[in-house]
């Protein structure tokens, strides 16, 4: 079965004081082109990330965040370092009392003086890492799971429009038998204008007949084209099937469209041609967007 390269996928974790939100989705693209939106506190986790996403996603062009939100009111105090505080006022008291300046803000210079006021930076713990790390592997499954949905509603459209090819082809074998006595009927009718009947050699007029026919006849085309839609609706169903090998497939089916076409020299089948190709062309489209 085939999949979409377009996916999305979400879950959350909500560790008491903060909720974590994982979120994925893609649009598709030829090659993996990823871009991950993240916390500080996940910086050191970015390139785990790349690696998981670059086995899991293959293509596509993806979106991955991990939003966290405060659920705790309560806030993260900052320290202070008192011995040093202690130190640098002791000091700029000393200097002020020499130099008969006042000491009325010597704590506030104090306070802002290098270590010592001291923030706890935000991080994580492992326990609360591996947490995230089975939500990113939630979204991812649901991503997975939406891609795969996708696929199978472009697997099938995919497959009625080969069917569509496939019955037009029958239409094909149908008209094709009735070419030949309208080839002769057009010559005759343009010999008796051009020439009189018995000016004709009829064994040198029969050979080129035959030889001209045969420059016309679509019976190999016809087999082919069969041969490439059934394969083609063979790979739909294998478990490795992927856009890129059906792109291929699908540009085998459109040589032999394009030669029968050109080769039929017949109004009607020239019609079915076209049908044809109008269906091809939409299942390319199709095609842009298969994994």
């Amino acid at each position: 079965m085939i999949k979409s390269m377009t996916g999305y996928g979400i879950a959350s974790f909500d560790s008491g004081n903060t909720k974590y939100t994982v979120e994925v989705k893609s649009l598709n693209s030829k090659f993996l082109e990823l871009s991950l939106r993240l916390p500080k506190i996940f910086a050191e986790k970015e390139f785990q990330l790349r690696n998981d996403c670059s086995k899991l996603i293959e293509r596509g062009k993806v979106n991955l965040s991990i939003n966290t939100e405060q659920v705790s009111q309560s806030v993260k105090a900052a320290g202070i370092d008192k011995d040093l505080l202690k130190h640098y006022y002791n000091q700029l008291k000393s200097v002020s009392e020499e130099l008969g300046e006042p000491t009325g803000n010597l704590l506030q210079l104090a306070l802002g003086l290098p270590e010592v006021v001291k923030y706890e930076e935000d991080t994580i713990s492992e326990d609360e890492w591996k947490a995230v790390e089975k939500t990113f592997q939630q979204a991812m499954a649901a991503f997975q799971d939406f891609r795969a949905q996708e696929g199978i509603v472009i697997e099938q459209e995919i497959k009625g429009r080969i069917n569509t090819i496939l019955k037009n082809l029958e239409l094909v074998e149908l008209e094709d038998p009735k070419r030949v006595p309208l080839i002769r009927e057009r010559l005759d009718a343009f010999l008796a204008e051009a020439a009189s009947r018995e000016a004709i050699d009829q064994n040198r007029f029969e050979q080129e007949l035959i030889y001209y026919i045969d420059k016309l006849d679509i019976t190999e085309e016809k087999v082919r084209l069969k041969a490439h839609c059934e394969y083609f609706i063979e790979t739909l169903k294998n478990a490795d099937a992927n856009g890129k090998k059906l792109g291929f497939i699908s540009q085998e089916i459109g040589r032999e469209i394009n030669t029968l076409g050109s080769k039929a020299n017949d109004a009607n089948i020239q019609k079915l041609v076209v049908g044809m190709k109008e269906e091809l062309e939409k299942i390319k489209e199709q095609l842009l967007n298969v994994l």
